[in-house]
């Protein structure tokens, strides 16, 4: 609680202050106006002194002793016209063309005016010295006008000059209107310290041009050449409407060049009209996949979920999240998040209740390892969809706890598939991974089971059980690009586990929107999988990532390799082999049949494997080999 006394001392200060600043802004609205009154009688007399051939004795008696009376006149109405043309509310450091236009507007109702004032037989003023002093007038009012501007774009090229050595170089790629946005910023903004040295553009008719003072020197493919010649120091890539394959073109380019690398977010920011530097962001190496998102139909996602009470399991995780963000879109009945770690569920039951204040949302903690609990829940909200995305992902940690890889993964899946079955889901899609496919690691094996488990259940129930196959995920938790950010900024070293391992990628929200879409096309039994284009070699995405953000590596950031985690393979594979292969309406979306098993049998082996579980016996891996025939130990280079 603030004290009386420094209530009664503060107030006033506030108002003091509100009126010095309301006393500025009257000074310098009388002096514009000064500025205005002086240029026009100034223009006039110099119109008369130019009619009388610059001798000041032929100027006729007669007009000289009008000039004052008619000046007074005019430049009231000068001033009233200035005025209804808003040419006293600018604010000088932005004038532009705008300006210019309302200037000359103001002009012709001046015009106008002036056949009254200065009438049509010269007695007043001669016809000549008018038009000579309103040639004139209109010439000061732009200058005056775009006097603080000029003044101020000197300081800054004295500024950049007398400062050169410590100035960052920038070329910007692309002359469009991004950069020609991105261009007039850093010409006129007084925070931005970097040098706008030259432009890049492809179009052959701008080359040889200026943009903003900088020359339009090249194509792309004299990016390294123009890097070397200008001193760059940072490359800006603005053209946000270029295809994802011809972005990552010019961006292999730019990484050759061991500049640092900005970017625009994307073709919305012209369309919103926000292009400036500091929307600006560095290069994620989703840039460089060099494909197009997946697309989805969304009109087909959003009918089957709508008025839906849904159940996301896992819902605080990376993919949870986003799907739960995805489905408040929807339009869903209720949205039922089911989460064990009470910081995600938080953080994400915010987010919706701020974005989507009129959803439907509960949030629950609870394991899917607890029987009762997934009852409980199930039973109560009788969710009709439940996608099921809480499990142990990290590969290292679960070679190392074998035994809760089971009890999560395998047993929380199993616990929530039964209790779909028994509450009348209408569908439950299972989140899985590429590594399920002839795994390596117990991580890998798990997830296959947990197929296992969703295809046999599909079989015994008149719920539709299906699973979602994808890659690693751009940006997830404990994924290898958050690390890789995190080592080049803690300056290395970045550590790849092999110099020829590779991985499937795909972003958050496409992994989403393939899950959705898969539970639309759920028929029951499918493993629905993702075509993502070509496997990217992680040692390339760390040596770009690095290029990227400026620094060689092996020169200024090490790049070490530790040698392949226990369980880890070289390469993932997205179906197996007797899986066959079938297309979707969405071409990038396959389904894998499902694989013939002996359901009676596998429940005994699930009932051996829970029982080993609870024991934490030290073989857990032995007997999920039994189970999980394409399970290999062992990793195969």
């Amino acid at each position: 609680m603030c004290p009386l006394g420094i209530t009664f001392w503060t107030e006033p200060m506030k108002s003091l202050k509100h009126k010095k600043m309301d006393l500025d802004a009257a000074a310098k609205l009388l002096l514009i106006i000064l500025m205005d009154v002086v240029a026009t009688v100034v223009s006039f007399f110099f119109g008369l002194w130019f009619r009388a051939d610059f001798v000041f004795s032929e100027i006729h008696i007669y007009h000289l002793e009008g000039f004052p009376s008619t000046m007074a006149i005019w430049c009231v109405i000068t001033v009233v016209v200035f005025a209804l043309f808003r040419l006293y509310s600018s604010i000088w450091a932005f004038v532009s063309t705008s300006e210019v236009f309302r200037i000359v507007g103001a002009y012709m109702v001046l015009g106008v005016a002036a056949v009254f004032v200065f009438g049509f037989d010269g007695y007043v003023l001669p016809r000549s010295s008018t038009v000579v002093g309103f040639l004139m007038s209109f010439v000061f009012t732009v200058t005056i006008r775009f006097s603080y501007r000029l003044m101020r774009t000197a300081q800054q090229k004295f500024s950049h000059l007398t400062h050169q050595a410590n100035l960052k170089n920038v070329m910007i790629i692309g002359a469009g209107d991004a950069g020609r946005t991105l261009a007039t910023e850093f010409v006129s903004s007084n925070f931005i310290r970097d040098h706008l040295a030259c432009v890049i553009d492809d179009n052959p008719a701008k080359q040889g041009k200026h943009l903003c003072g900088a020359p339009i020197v090249g194509t792309r493919r004299d990016i390294p050449e123009i890097v070397k010649q200008y001193k760059i120091s940072k490359i800006i890539f603005a053209i946000p409407s270029a295809p994802a394959a011809i972005r990552k073109e010019i961006l292999d380019i730019c990484t050759t060049t061991g500049c640092e690398v900005q970017l625009l977010p994307g073709i919305y920011q012209m369309v919103n009209g926000d292009v400036s530097v500091s929307k600006l962001r560095k290069v994620d190496p989703q840039d460089l996949l060099g494909r197009d998102p997946i697309k989805v139909n969304l009109e087909e996602i959003f009918a089957y979920i709508s008025g839906k009470v849904v159940m996301v399991t896992g819902g605080g995780g990376s993919i949870g999240s986003e799907l739960c963000r995805q489905i408040a879109r929807a339009n869903p009945k209720q949205l039922i998040i089911f989460e064990i770690y009470e910081n995600n569920a938080y953080d994400i039951q915010m987010e919706l209740r701020r974005s989507h204040p009129e959803l439907n949302l509960e949030v629950l903690i609870g394991s899917v390892r607890n029987t009762n609990r997934v009852e409980y829940v199930v039973s109560k909200y009788r969710p009709d969809l439940v996608f099921h995305a809480a499990a142990h992902k990290h590969v290292p940690l679960m070679e190392d706890s074998p035994n809760e890889a089971i009890k999560n993964n395998v047993f929380g899946t199993y616990k929530m598939a039964k209790a779909a079955a028994k509450y009348g889901v209408k569908r439950f899609v299972l989140i899985s991974t590429d590594k399920a496919v002839n795994p390596t690691n117990i991580m890998g094996a798990s997830k296959r089971l947990c197929e296992m488990v969703v295809q046999m259940m599909n079989r015994e129930s008149d719920t539709e059980f299906v699973a979602v196959r994808f890659g690693n995920v751009l940006g997830s938790n404990g994924s290898v690009i958050p690390l890789f950010k995190k080592q080049i900024e803690a300056g290395g070293p970045v550590t790849v586990t092999h110099p020829d391992i590779i991985r499937y990628f795909m972003t958050i929200p496409e992994a989403v929107s393939l899950v959705l879409q898969a539970g639309y096309y759920a028929k029951g039994g499918e493993i629905f999988v993702l075509d993502m284009g070509e496997p990217v070699k992680i040692d390339t995405m760390a040596r770009n990532m690095i290029r990227l953000s400026g620094f060689e590596p092996d020169v200024d950031i090490k790049v070490e390799y530790t040698g392949l985690r226990p369980g880890e393979k070289l390469y993932e594979e997205l179906l197996m082999k007797e899986e066959g292969l079938q297309e979707t309406d969405n071409k990038l979306i396959h389904i894998g049949k499902p694989i013939e098993m002996n359901d009676e049998r596998f429940k005994e082996q699930l009932e051996r494997l829970d029982k080993a579980s609870r024991l934490e016996v030290s073989n857990m891996k032995d007997i999920v080999a039994e189970i999980v025939p394409t399970y290999k130990r062992k990793v195969e280079v």
